[in-house]
């Protein structure tokens, strides 16, 4: 009865040993499947993490670079306004103070030759050129319609800029046409901007 014990003993040992080790293989599938799916998770949110991080060192940059460019717009036009301030209370100044010297000296000189009978030659030689006088400074306005500070709200940085993008006259600014009109977008965002047609017609 021993000897018929034994061997079906032996066999339900080699059984429990079979499927341990079938168990230990599922086991062991199992964790590298969990193992595998950790790595899979990890990498979903380490990439994600890196995406993020990266838009957020993108978006500084532009905030830092428009921040900058900003700022220099800012003192760009602080600088033109600066500069027309001191151009209309100086040179303009000056400009009329010239215009109301000649109109003086002209007005002396036709009441000089108007008094005398004799140097009626001498009239008409101080009336040609009081003429070419006057005429002068009438010419010269419409001659000088390239310089571009002459008009209200332009400096000479921004008259600078307007040149080079191909305002080259006052008559552009005052009168644009379509490819004027685009030119002059380039500059909306300076102060006065919607008056500059209305002061270029009044230079005109």
């Amino acid at each position: 009865m021993a000897k018929k014990a034994k061997p079906s003993v032996d066999k339900i040992v080699k059984k429990v040993n079979k499927e341990f080790e079938k168990t230990s293989a599922q086991i062991e599938g199992l964790i590298s499947d969990a193992l595998q799916q950790f790595d899979h998770l990890q990498h979903q949110i380490q990439d994600p993490v890196r995406k993020l991080l990266k838009d957020m060192d993108e978006l500084r940059d532009r905030e830092m670079k428009r921040f900058n460019e900003e700022f220099e717009r800012r003192m760009n036009e602080f600088h033109e306004l600066q500069a027309t301030l001191l151009e209309r209370v100086g040179i303009a100044s000056k400009e009329a103070r010239k215009a109301a010297d000649e109109t003086a000296s002209k007005a002396k000189s036709a009441a000089k030759s108007a008094t005398g009978s004799k140097p009626a030659a001498k009239k008409a030689p101080a009336k040609k050129p009081a003429t070419k006088k006057t005429a002068t400074p009438k010419a010269a306005k419409p001659a000088d319609k390239s310089d571009l500070t002459r008009v209200k709200g332009i400096g000479p940085a921004t008259a600078k800029k307007m040149k080079e993008a191909g305002i080259i006259s006052i008559e552009q600014i005052a009168n644009p046409n379509a490819e004027d009109k685009q030119k002059l977008e380039a500059f909306k965002s300076m102060k006065g901007y919607s008056q500059l047609t209305a002061e270029a017609k009044k230079v005109l």
